[in-house]
């Protein structure tokens, strides 16, 4: 603190900002949450539940070993074949050996699936109306100030289509 800057001052900066934080946390959590809410809706309309359609859009950019899915979704392996048994039963996902070490299995979209997980994405309105009102400016700072946010909590996991991505 500057000698000549009064303690009064300091102290209210200081609440100003737990206040902002405060505000700032508040208006992310309602961001999630609308956007939680937005994805089941999205997803019982296919006939998938929240997790479903969370693996099937993270299986739609490539085929991935399931410990890392599991990683992903911060979640226990055993979950995620599960899931993965049920998308597999509707023949969304696959399951096929990893060419560079045969003993890890990968689970892949298929070609259903795939398009699924596109009609998912165009059907989550919340997150690319708000979004359009941004210039593409505004879109970029916000992107990266949310990477800041993630890389500094220390889980360094970039979001993509709404779902955390590591390994990327």
């Amino acid at each position: 603190m500057a000698a000549d800057t009064p303690v009064g001052d300091v102290r209210s900066t200081e609440q100003a900002g737990d206040a902002l934080d405060v505000e700032v946390a508040g208006l992310i959590g309602t961001v999630v949450t609308r956007y939680h809410e937005e994805y089941e809706l999205a997803a019982s309309a296919h006939a998938l539940t929240g997790a479903q359609a969370r693996v099937l859009t993270l299986l739609a950019r490539g085929a991935t070993p399931m410990r890392r899915l599991a990683r992903q979704l911060k979640c226990e392996p055993s979950n995620v074949t599960g899931i993965v048994d049920r998308l597999e039963t509707r023949g969304l996902v696959e399951r096929r050996p990893d060419p560079a070490d045969r003993r890890v299995k990968l689970a892949a979209a298929t070609d259903e699936g795939l398009a699924t997980a596109a009609r998912l994405r165009g059907e989550l309105g919340f997150a690319g109306k708000p979004l359009k009102g941004l210039t593409p400016v505004e879109r970029t700072l916000l992107r990266d100030l949310l990477r800041r946010m993630l890389a500094e909590e220390g889980g360094g996991e970039q979001p993509h289509d709404g779902m955390p991505e590591a390994d990327r």
